[in-house]
């Protein structure tokens, strides 16, 4: 259980107000000493703080029914949705004002940072369900059912280091990416920089080098918006781990030409897969040795140019379907992002249903923005589809650019814009290459971290 894997680490959390060390956790506790009234219950984690939310979850591991792991950003009609969903009959959080938001469900227990004496040690008895939320851009997320074995899978693995590593994320510990992060810090013995949601990037990178964060994980998007932060060189990690969106090799690139020499690592992982892969040799993609000789551990196939995985690392469902909608009928999870064989390595190149139609010929997003990042001048992009009446639509970009001479003024951009253009042309079919480029001051970047595309 988790609480017991806590109690004998060396593990702290660093929130942004306050740090607690797991291993007093012995003889205190989050909770105001109201654990049993959590027992055996499903217990909904709605919390401003990550620092309660983390502390909550590594005492009711083993205690609670179900663990509902509930974002920051979810609107009240889809937390009471929620609650429905989950048979939610406790609560959990730190600010009393949930309270007029939430029906009287059961408990309403307060978590902080500030602990108090402990009644006496944990029966952690159970298999607790964790609930996590997939990371879709509108509507109601789905919740997928995990335990601590199924999220821990990969983790495990990690090898105990004389000096343990000193974890920082710019992932929420309440997505499944974030929570990968905070369970290797737990089994590490490390540490974790927590980042609160109101934090700044720059601020983050401030105060994650102060604490002389070693490891540090995100999506490309967030790396790319680190990278344009004056305290990037706050930073100064041995290990850059990337995951979330398709790692192309510019941003490895540029991590490097950053930070040195650093490891750099991407992992293949969603909230219903887990985590399927890490790549380790500095290059985009992935050997394609991982699907033809499989390890025992994980299940690789590609089919119809989808990737599918499969392993205990999966999620067993979806909350509240009426049917498995996870696993398919090999019990392999079709990922739905498509990859493309080139030599003997895979390339991701979009999602299946994320394609631009133009005349009848398919376009992946992310393949031209590949192609866009490379540009020198380039920070990020954002490829996207116009309407079009004849063709249907037509393939057209924002891009951001890097501070310099050559984009200082507006002609000057202008002239970035054609370059950009003559680029895509130079290394894409004629029905890829964006018809305009609209340059752009930043871009929306979701709270799990990924480009918004809708």
């Amino acid at each position: 259980m988790l609480g017991e894997v806590a109690q004998a680490s060396a593990c702290s959390f660093h929130g942004a107000d306050a740090s607690v060390r797991l291993e007093t956790l012995t003889a205190a506790s989050s909770l105001g000493g109201r654990i049993e009234q959590l027992r055996g219950r499903s217990v909904l984690i709605a919390t401003e703080e990550p620092l309660a939310a983390a502390l909550a979850l590594t005492e009711l591991d083993g205690v609670a029914r179900r663990l509902i792991v509930c974002p920051p950003d979810l609107s009240r009609e889809n937390l009471l949705s929620v609650v429905s969903t989950a048979q939610a009959d406790a609560v959990v959080s730190d600010t009393e004002a949930l309270k007029n938001t939430l029906p009287a469900i059961g408990p309403f227990v307060t978590c902080s940072a500030t602990l108090v004496s402990a009644d006496g040690p944990r029966n952690e008895s159970q298999t607790t369900e964790w609930i996590l939320f997939t990371s879709g851009t509108t509507g109601m997320p789905k919740m997928a059912v995990h335990t601590l074995a199924s999220l821990a899978g990969a983790v495990k693995s990690v090898q105990k280091q004389e000096f343990p590593p000193v974890w920082a994320t710019f992932y929420d510990i309440r997505r499944y990416g974030g929570m990968q992060i905070l369970l290797r810090a737990i089994f590490d013995g490390g540490a974790m920089v927590l980042r609160n949601a109101r934090e700044s990037v720059g601020d983050y990178l401030v105060r994650a080098g102060r604490l002389t964060a070693t490891h540090v994980s995100g999506t490309p998007s967030h790396w790319r918006r680190a990278l344009m932060s004056p305290s990037a060189h706050e930073l100064a990690p041995r290990y850059v781990r990337l995951s979330g969106e398709i790692v192309d090799q510019e941003i490895l690139d540029r991590l490097r030409a950053f930070y040195g020499d650093v490891r750099l690592v991407h992992a293949y992982a969603s909230t219903e897969a887990g985590v399927g892969f890490e790549v380790t040799d500095g290059l985009a993609g992935f050997p394609a040795r991982l699907v033809s000789e499989p390890n025992g551990e994980v299940a690789i196939k590609i089919e119809d140019g989808s990737l599918r995985i499969g392993s205990a690392r999966n999620a067993t469902r979806y909350l509240g379907a009426v049917v498995d909608e996870i696993k398919q009928a090999d019990g392999l999870v079709d990922t739905q992002d498509m990859v493309e064989l080139r030599g003997d390595r895979y390339y991701f190149v979009g999602r299946r249903d994320g394609t631009i139609n133009v005349g009848g010929l398919k376009v992946h997003p992310e393949e031209v923005e590949a192609v866009i990042n490379r540009h020198p001048n380039v920070q990020m992009s954002l490829v996207k589809a116009r309407s079009n009446p004849i063709i249907g639509a037509l393939v057209v970009a924002d891009v951001v650019l890097k501070p310099g001479p050559r984009t200082s003024d507006a002609g000057a951009a202008r002239e970035v814009r054609k370059d950009i253009i003559d680029t895509c042309r130079a290394a894409l079919a004629p029905h890829k290459v964006p018809t305009s480029i609209r340059i752009v001051p930043s871009l929306e970047v979701t709270a799990s971290g990924k480009l918004a595309r809708v």
